[in-house]
Protein backbone atom coordinates (compact mmCIF):
# COMPACT_ATOMS: atom_id res chain seq x y z
CA UNK A 1 0.00 0.00 0.00
CA UNK A 2 1.19 3.44 -1.15
CA UNK A 3 2.60 5.52 2.13
CA UNK A 4 1.30 2.88 4.53
CA UNK A 5 3.41 0.00 7.20
CA UNK A 6 2.14 -2.82 8.57
CA UNK A 7 1.11 -0.63 11.56
CA UNK A 8 -0.99 1.61 10.08
CA UNK A 9 -3.09 -0.91 8.53
CA UNK A 10 -6.75 -0.47 10.82
CA UNK A 11 -7.43 -4.55 11.57
CA UNK A 12 -11.02 -5.64 9.82
CA UNK A 13 -13.69 -6.54 12.39
CA UNK A 14 -13.97 -10.07 12.98
CA UNK A 15 -17.15 -11.52 13.81
CA UNK A 16 -17.95 -11.53 17.27
CA UNK A 17 -20.49 -10.38 19.90
CA UNK A 18 -21.38 -7.54 17.92
CA UNK A 19 -22.77 -8.21 14.36
CA UNK A 20 -20.66 -8.92 11.49
CA UNK A 21 -20.77 -6.01 8.67
CA UNK A 22 -23.50 -6.35 6.20
CA UNK A 23 -21.84 -3.74 3.99
CA UNK A 24 -18.09 -1.71 3.43
CA UNK A 25 -17.94 1.92 3.25
CA UNK A 26 -14.85 3.93 1.55
CA UNK A 27 -14.47 7.48 2.72
CA UNK A 28 -11.37 9.05 1.01
CA UNK A 29 -10.88 12.21 2.24
CA UNK A 30 -8.50 15.38 1.25
CA UNK A 31 -8.91 18.42 3.46
CA UNK A 32 -12.70 17.56 4.97
CA UNK A 33 -12.53 18.80 8.41
CA UNK A 34 -15.81 20.63 7.60
CA UNK A 35 -17.96 18.56 6.69
CA UNK A 36 -16.50 15.27 7.33
CA UNK A 37 -17.72 14.62 11.21
CA UNK A 38 -21.49 15.81 10.08
CA UNK A 39 -21.52 13.18 7.39
CA UNK A 40 -20.57 10.62 9.63
CA UNK A 41 -22.91 10.91 12.23
CA UNK A 42 -26.03 11.01 9.82
CA UNK A 43 -24.34 7.57 8.07
CA UNK A 44 -23.79 6.12 11.30
CA UNK A 45 -27.35 7.43 12.74
CA UNK A 46 -29.36 4.25 13.53
CA UNK A 47 -26.81 1.88 12.88
CA UNK A 48 -25.87 -1.09 14.95
CA UNK A 49 -23.20 -2.03 16.42
CA UNK A 50 -20.86 -3.28 13.96
CA UNK A 51 -23.36 -3.18 10.85
CA UNK A 52 -21.34 -0.36 8.22
CA UNK A 53 -17.34 -1.49 7.83
CA UNK A 54 -16.63 2.22 7.65
CA UNK A 55 -13.36 3.33 6.08
CA UNK A 56 -12.23 6.89 5.96
CA UNK A 57 -8.92 7.04 4.15
CA UNK A 58 -6.89 11.22 4.71
CA UNK A 59 -5.04 11.48 1.91
CA UNK A 60 -2.03 14.56 2.04
CA UNK A 61 -4.36 16.61 4.23
CA UNK A 62 -2.95 19.68 5.90
CA UNK A 63 -5.96 19.45 8.77
CA UNK A 64 -7.72 17.76 11.16
CA UNK A 65 -9.74 15.52 9.08
CA UNK A 66 -8.18 11.87 10.28
CA UNK A 67 -8.79 13.26 14.15
CA UNK A 68 -12.59 14.32 13.54
CA UNK A 69 -12.82 11.09 11.48
CA UNK A 70 -11.96 8.74 14.35
CA UNK A 71 -14.86 7.18 16.49
CA UNK A 72 -16.62 3.93 16.93
CA UNK A 73 -17.32 2.24 13.99
CA UNK A 74 -14.79 4.19 11.58
CA UNK A 75 -11.62 2.91 10.89
CA UNK A 76 -9.21 5.38 9.42
CA UNK A 77 -6.32 4.87 7.00
CA UNK A 78 -4.04 7.93 6.78
CA UNK A 79 -1.25 8.26 3.47
CA UNK A 80 0.59 11.56 2.60
CA UNK A 81 0.42 10.13 -1.01
CA UNK A 82 -2.49 12.33 -2.74
CA UNK A 83 -4.92 11.51 -5.09
CA UNK A 84 -8.49 9.92 -4.64
CA UNK A 85 -8.10 7.07 -6.78
CA UNK A 86 -4.82 6.09 -4.22
CA UNK A 87 -6.64 6.70 -1.36
CA UNK A 88 -10.13 4.31 -2.84
CA UNK A 89 -7.32 1.91 -3.47
CA UNK A 90 -6.07 1.65 -0.21
CA UNK A 91 -9.32 1.85 1.59
CA UNK A 92 -10.84 -1.13 -0.71
CA UNK A 93 -7.68 -3.33 0.24
CA UNK A 94 -8.59 -3.29 3.86
CA UNK A 95 -12.51 -3.53 3.23
CA UNK A 96 -14.17 -6.56 5.36
CA UNK A 97 -16.69 -7.41 3.42
CA UNK A 98 -19.20 -6.86 -0.01
CA UNK A 99 -21.06 -5.30 -1.56
CA UNK A 100 -19.24 -1.71 -1.29
CA UNK A 101 -20.07 1.97 -1.33
CA UNK A 102 -17.64 4.28 -2.38
CA UNK A 103 -18.62 7.53 -0.86
CA UNK A 104 -16.97 10.95 -1.24
CA UNK A 105 -16.41 12.74 2.34
CA UNK A 106 -18.29 16.08 0.96
CA UNK A 107 -21.56 14.06 0.00
CA UNK A 108 -24.16 13.00 2.80
CA UNK A 109 -26.00 9.79 2.99
CA UNK A 110 -28.00 8.36 5.52
CA UNK A 111 -28.01 4.78 6.78
CA UNK A 112 -31.57 4.11 5.66
CA UNK A 113 -30.29 4.78 1.53
CA UNK A 114 -27.35 2.70 2.40
CA UNK A 115 -29.70 -0.21 3.42
CA UNK A 116 -31.87 0.22 0.28
CA UNK A 117 -28.97 0.43 -2.11
CA UNK A 118 -26.95 -2.76 -0.48
CA UNK A 119 -30.83 -4.34 -1.16
CA UNK A 120 -30.66 -3.18 -4.65
CA UNK A 121 -27.44 -4.70 -5.56
CA UNK A 122 -29.04 -8.27 -3.91
CA UNK A 123 -30.94 -8.41 -7.28
CA UNK A 124 -30.42 -10.97 -9.68
CA UNK A 125 -28.13 -9.17 -12.81
CA UNK A 126 -27.22 -6.14 -10.72
CA UNK A 127 -23.35 -5.43 -10.18
CA UNK A 128 -23.81 -2.03 -9.14
CA UNK A 129 -26.01 0.67 -7.93
CA UNK A 130 -26.29 4.36 -6.80
CA UNK A 131 -28.75 6.70 -4.93
CA UNK A 132 -30.88 9.27 -6.52
CA UNK A 133 -28.97 13.16 -5.77
CA UNK A 134 -30.49 16.11 -3.78
CA UNK A 135 -29.28 19.19 -4.37
CA UNK A 136 -28.56 21.52 -2.11
CA UNK A 137 -28.92 24.68 -3.35
CA UNK A 138 -28.30 27.11 -0.14
CA UNK A 139 -25.80 29.41 -0.65
CA UNK A 140 -25.66 29.27 -4.47
CA UNK A 141 -25.28 31.67 -6.81
CA UNK A 142 -28.54 33.26 -8.69
CA UNK A 143 -26.35 32.67 -12.33
CA UNK A 144 -25.01 29.07 -11.13
CA UNK A 145 -28.52 28.29 -9.39
CA UNK A 146 -30.12 28.15 -13.28
CA UNK A 147 -26.95 27.10 -15.05
CA UNK A 148 -27.19 23.99 -12.32
CA UNK A 149 -30.89 23.70 -13.21
CA UNK A 150 -30.16 23.11 -16.35
CA UNK A 151 -27.00 20.95 -16.23
CA UNK A 152 -28.84 18.09 -13.67
CA UNK A 153 -31.64 18.08 -15.79
CA UNK A 154 -29.67 17.58 -19.14
CA UNK A 155 -27.70 14.89 -17.43
CA UNK A 156 -30.42 13.28 -15.44
CA UNK A 157 -31.35 10.51 -18.10
CA UNK A 158 -27.66 9.25 -18.04
CA UNK A 159 -26.18 9.56 -14.78
CA UNK A 160 -26.69 6.28 -13.08
CA UNK A 161 -23.25 5.85 -11.10
CA UNK A 162 -21.74 9.23 -12.44
CA UNK A 163 -21.91 12.33 -10.46
CA UNK A 164 -23.90 11.90 -7.36
CA UNK A 165 -21.26 11.83 -4.72
CA UNK A 166 -21.61 7.34 -4.18
CA UNK A 167 -21.85 4.02 -5.70
CA UNK A 168 -21.81 0.61 -4.76
CA UNK A 169 -20.33 -2.42 -6.30
CA UNK A 170 -21.41 -6.29 -5.77
CA UNK A 171 -18.00 -8.63 -5.85
CA UNK A 172 -18.65 -9.33 -9.49
CA UNK A 173 -19.13 -5.59 -10.24
CA UNK A 174 -15.76 -4.78 -7.88
CA UNK A 175 -14.19 -7.15 -10.09
CA UNK A 176 -14.84 -4.70 -13.13
CA UNK A 177 -13.97 -1.77 -11.63
CA UNK A 178 -11.03 -2.52 -8.95
CA UNK A 179 -7.93 -1.77 -9.46
CA UNK A 180 -8.95 1.94 -9.82
CA UNK A 181 -6.04 3.49 -12.12
CA UNK A 182 -4.96 6.98 -11.33
CA UNK A 183 -7.63 8.46 -13.30
CA UNK A 184 -9.62 12.07 -12.12
CA UNK A 185 -12.83 10.64 -12.77
CA UNK A 186 -13.42 7.10 -10.44
CA UNK A 187 -16.80 7.85 -10.59
CA UNK A 188 -16.87 7.42 -14.20
CA UNK A 189 -14.37 5.43 -14.54
CA UNK A 190 -17.44 2.97 -12.46
CA UNK A 191 -19.65 3.84 -14.57
CA UNK A 192 -18.27 3.14 -18.37
CA UNK A 193 -17.32 -0.12 -16.91
CA UNK A 194 -20.33 -1.61 -16.64
CA UNK A 195 -23.85 -2.12 -19.32
CA UNK A 196 -26.70 0.09 -18.56
CA UNK A 197 -28.69 -3.10 -17.77
CA UNK A 198 -25.88 -3.74 -15.03
CA UNK A 199 -26.59 -0.47 -13.17
CA UNK A 200 -29.38 0.63 -11.87
CA UNK A 201 -30.42 3.95 -9.68
CA UNK A 202 -32.26 3.35 -6.76
CA UNK A 203 -35.35 5.76 -5.96
CA UNK A 204 -35.55 4.77 -1.97
CA UNK A 205 -31.40 5.79 -1.82
CA UNK A 206 -30.27 9.23 -1.80
CA UNK A 207 -27.68 11.25 -1.36
CA UNK A 208 -27.35 15.31 -0.28
CA UNK A 209 -24.84 17.17 -2.95
CA UNK A 210 -23.79 20.16 -2.96
CA UNK A 211 -22.59 21.92 -5.62
CA UNK A 212 -20.34 24.19 -6.86
CA UNK A 213 -22.02 27.93 -5.34
CA UNK A 214 -20.27 30.03 -7.38
CA UNK A 215 -19.67 30.07 -11.75
CA UNK A 216 -15.85 30.22 -10.91
CA UNK A 217 -15.78 27.30 -8.84
CA UNK A 218 -18.13 25.66 -11.11
CA UNK A 219 -15.48 26.68 -14.21
CA UNK A 220 -12.73 24.80 -11.93
CA UNK A 221 -14.88 21.79 -11.62
CA UNK A 222 -15.98 21.15 -15.17
CA UNK A 223 -12.28 21.83 -16.51
CA UNK A 224 -11.54 19.44 -14.46
CA UNK A 225 -14.49 17.04 -15.54
CA UNK A 226 -13.96 17.37 -19.52
CA UNK A 227 -10.20 16.11 -18.81
CA UNK A 228 -11.68 13.50 -16.95
CA UNK A 229 -13.94 12.31 -19.65
CA UNK A 230 -10.98 12.96 -21.96
CA UNK A 231 -8.63 10.61 -20.16
CA UNK A 232 -11.64 7.67 -19.87
CA UNK A 233 -12.08 8.12 -23.41
CA UNK A 234 -8.48 7.03 -24.14
CA UNK A 235 -8.69 4.23 -21.47
CA UNK A 236 -12.03 3.23 -23.31
CA UNK A 237 -13.94 3.76 -20.53
CA UNK A 238 -16.62 6.02 -22.22
CA UNK A 239 -20.45 6.23 -20.73
CA UNK A 240 -22.00 3.56 -23.53
CA UNK A 241 -24.53 6.18 -23.49
CA UNK A 242 -22.43 8.49 -25.75
CA UNK A 243 -21.86 12.16 -24.99
CA UNK A 244 -24.87 14.92 -24.46
CA UNK A 245 -26.09 17.15 -26.89
CA UNK A 246 -26.80 20.77 -27.04
CA UNK A 247 -30.24 19.62 -29.09
CA UNK A 248 -31.48 18.32 -25.89
CA UNK A 249 -31.61 21.81 -24.49
CA UNK A 250 -34.19 22.70 -26.62
CA UNK A 251 -36.21 20.01 -25.80
CA UNK A 252 -36.27 21.05 -22.27
CA UNK A 253 -37.46 24.69 -23.57
CA UNK A 254 -40.33 23.11 -25.29
CA UNK A 255 -41.30 21.06 -22.52
CA UNK A 256 -41.25 23.35 -19.85
CA UNK A 257 -38.93 22.04 -17.59
CA UNK A 258 -36.50 25.39 -18.25
CA UNK A 259 -36.65 28.74 -19.20
CA UNK A 260 -35.00 30.85 -22.11
CA UNK A 261 -33.44 32.68 -18.74
CA UNK A 262 -31.91 29.37 -17.23
CA UNK A 263 -30.96 28.05 -20.92
CA UNK A 264 -29.29 31.87 -21.43
CA UNK A 265 -26.85 30.88 -18.01
CA UNK A 266 -26.33 27.43 -18.82
CA UNK A 267 -25.15 28.45 -22.47
CA UNK A 268 -23.01 31.54 -21.30
CA UNK A 269 -21.58 29.39 -18.50
CA UNK A 270 -20.99 26.01 -21.22
CA UNK A 271 -19.33 28.58 -23.40
CA UNK A 272 -16.56 29.58 -20.85
CA UNK A 273 -16.13 26.26 -19.62
CA UNK A 274 -14.93 25.03 -23.30
CA UNK A 275 -13.02 28.25 -23.39
CA UNK A 276 -11.05 27.53 -20.46
CA UNK A 277 -10.57 24.04 -21.01
CA UNK A 278 -9.25 24.85 -24.80
CA UNK A 279 -6.73 27.58 -22.99
CA UNK A 280 -5.82 24.84 -19.94
CA UNK A 281 -5.08 21.88 -22.08
CA UNK A 282 -3.41 23.93 -24.79
CA UNK A 283 -0.98 25.05 -22.45
CA UNK A 284 -0.43 21.10 -20.77
CA UNK A 285 -2.07 22.17 -17.67
CA UNK A 286 -1.92 18.99 -14.89
CA UNK A 287 -5.36 19.02 -13.24
CA UNK A 288 -5.82 16.77 -10.01
CA UNK A 289 -8.19 15.71 -7.94
CA UNK A 290 -8.88 18.17 -4.94
CA UNK A 291 -11.40 20.30 -3.10
CA UNK A 292 -13.88 22.86 -4.02
CA UNK A 293 -13.81 25.13 -1.09
CA UNK A 294 -17.25 26.86 -2.08
CA UNK A 295 -19.15 23.32 -1.55
CA UNK A 296 -17.33 21.87 1.71
CA UNK A 297 -19.07 23.71 4.37
CA UNK A 298 -22.00 23.19 6.66
CA UNK A 299 -25.16 24.19 4.79
CA UNK A 300 -25.75 27.30 5.82
CA UNK A 301 -22.25 28.02 7.10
Amino acid sequence: MSGTTDEDVPRRPEPSGERYPVVSVVVPAHNEEAVLAGNLDRLLAGTEPGEFDVIVVPNACSDRTAEVARRPGVRVLETPVPGKANALRLGDEICATFPRVYLDADVELSAESVRALVAAVARPGVLACAPVPVWDMEGVSWVARRMHKVHNELVAPFRALAGVGVYVLTEEGHAKVFPIPDVLSDDGWAHGSFAVHERVVVPQAQSLVRPARTVSAHLNRRVRVRLGNRQLAALGRSAPEGRLRLGSLGALLSGGKVNLLDAGCYLAVLLMDRTLTRLRTSRGAQVQWGTDASSRSEAGG
